[in-house]
């Protein structure tokens, strides 16, 4: 792409600066004055409750003041008010945590050197309140920056450098999903350029008259040459530049940026599916499984009572899935269907609304009263939990397949029988039964590579949302 085409070839979607619809450059200045000044209303409330709720001590006013000036300057060394380091939850979460410890370390310090008396319980309790405002505040915060950029607002104009599969994936990846923040004003081709400095030149040139402050480089589309020259210019030019590493399904946690001789490398930690950490998960999974099952008896007993009394055939509807390994094991639920159900079947695939080979269908004659209820609040699947006792499944996990799916699965597929299925998972949490098949097959191998004991945490913390929202659903 020349230079003098630039404004011609946006991404559809994007408009030139000014033109209805286009998206506002975001301001980061003010953006990061406005937080500053909401984590030091959180940081002074978190003082003040836990103020209110014990006294500091003899030299209690000359602590408050102490920490409430060293506090903002842990959150700026913490980097708390750069995007590219806070994107995930967990980080920002880490990151005020320590600049919590470290500033409560500072105070406790200074008070011994300089003889203050303070209260130590006191001491202790504003960190817990301080982080804990700070953390809901930061979710506010956070909650509020992805409503405005869902409606267009607040979103960093880029450029996408690359034309192929991967740029495709960026290009994809923001379309459908704002809430990232990024609006892909226009896309370059490298292979388009007469030369290095051609590229950058370009660039530059679309980046100005865009108005763009960003650049995404789809890194397999750009040979080592252009890309040392164009990220070196651009940098000099005050752009923010983001390279992609090429690793489309490997958590980010994992990688390790380290040099190699000149060249900058990127080592992938492995993940230890053994040991202490599968103990671990198993004693989560007994512990979990066996205290849920003992809270909710009385509503199992209540749905038991309700299949019966519904329509005639067993409470419990057992199905033959394939675990872990490729071991069959009977997977429970409670009955949602009619006692002949799989006899219907083959008279319905033709009306399959499921992705690949997961049979899916919206309004299923097969499904009774009561199980149309259990399924769209997902209760059908509690007894699930007798399941993960047995040792055959986990709370967390791929989807349980059965063994006819099997003949459509793809060879890398396989992988997922390297860990018990679970009961809920990735493709749970993720769209649930509006997620494609390559999407299916995406979140498991990805869930079976990344697999850690937070990942697991993270995904029981999104199913309640993930069930409510599906509500409706199929």
């Amino acid at each position: 792409m020349t230079a003098t085409e630039t404004e011609t070839q946006t991404t559809a979607g994007a408009a030139p600066p000014g033109a209805p619809g286009a998206h506002r450059p975001v301001k980061p200045a003010r953006t990061r004055a406005r937080l500053v000044a909401f984590d030091l209303a959180a940081v002074a409330a978190g003082m003040a409750l836990a103020c209110l709720i014990r006294r500091p001590g003899a030299d209690g006013a000359l602590g408050v003041v102490l920490a409430l000036g060293l506090h903002p300057l842990w959150l700026v060394r913490a980097r708390l008010y750069r995007a590219r380091v806070i994107t995930r939850r967990a980080d920002e979460i880490r990151r005020i945590i320590d600049a919590g410890v470290r500033t409560t370390a500072a105070v406790a310090v200074v008070a011994y050197l300089a003889d203050l008396r303070l209260d130590r319980l006191w001491l202790g309790l504003s960190l817990a309140t301080t982080v804990g405002l700070l953390v809901a505040e930061r979710e506010l915060v956070r909650r509020r920056f992805q409503a405005r950029r869902a409606s267009g607002q607040m979103a960093r104009r880029v450029l996408l450098i690359g034309d192929n599969a991967e740029s495709a994936t960026f290009a994809a990846m923001f379309a459908d999903d704002p809430r990232l923040g990024y609006a892909i004003v226009a896309q370059v081709d490298p292979a388009q350029a007469a030369d290095p400095q051609d590229l950058t030149t370009q660039v530059l040139t679309a980046a100005r008259q865009l108005e763009a402050n960003g650049v995404i480089i789809a890194a397999t589309a750009i040979d080592m040459r252009s890309s040392n020259r164009l990220i070196r210019d651009l940098v000099e030019a005050g752009i923010h530049v983001e390279l992609s590493s090429t690793l489309a399904d490997i958590a980010s946690d994992r990688l390790t940026v380290r040099p190699l001789g000149r060249v900058p490398v990127v080592y992938v930690e492995p993940r230890h599916r053994h040991g202490w950490r599968a103990g671990a998960k198993r004693a989560f999974d007994l512990l979990v499984a066996g205290a849920v099952l003992a809270v909710l008896s009385p509503v199992l007993g209540a749905i038991a009572l309700a299949v019966r009394l519904d329509s005639p055939g067993p409470v419990l509807f057992r199905q033959e899935r394939v675990g872990k390994d490729g071991e069959p094991f009977k997977v429970l639920k409670f009955r949602t269907m009619v006692t002949n159900a799989e006899e219907l079947l083959a008279n319905l695939m033709a009306q399959s609304e499921g992705a690949g080979p997961l049979f899916k269908m919206k309004r299923d004659p097969r499904v009774t009263r009561v199980g149309s209820f259990l399924r769209k609040t997902s209760l059908d699947e509690l007894p699930q939990l007798w399941n993960v006792l047995r040792n055959e499944m986990s709370l967390v996990g791929p989807r349980p397949a059965l063994r006819s799916e099997m003949a459509e699965w793809s060879d890398e597929l396989y992988a997922r029988l390297r860990v018990k299925p679970g009961i809920t998972g990735m493709w749970q949490v993720s769209g649930r039964s509006s997620t494609t098949f390559e999407e299916y097959t995406r979140l498991d191998l990805y869930y079976v590579d990344n697999w850690s004991l937070v990942v697991d945490l993270a995904i029981l913390v999104k199913t309640i949302p993930a069930v409510v929202a599906s509500r409706g659903a199929y």
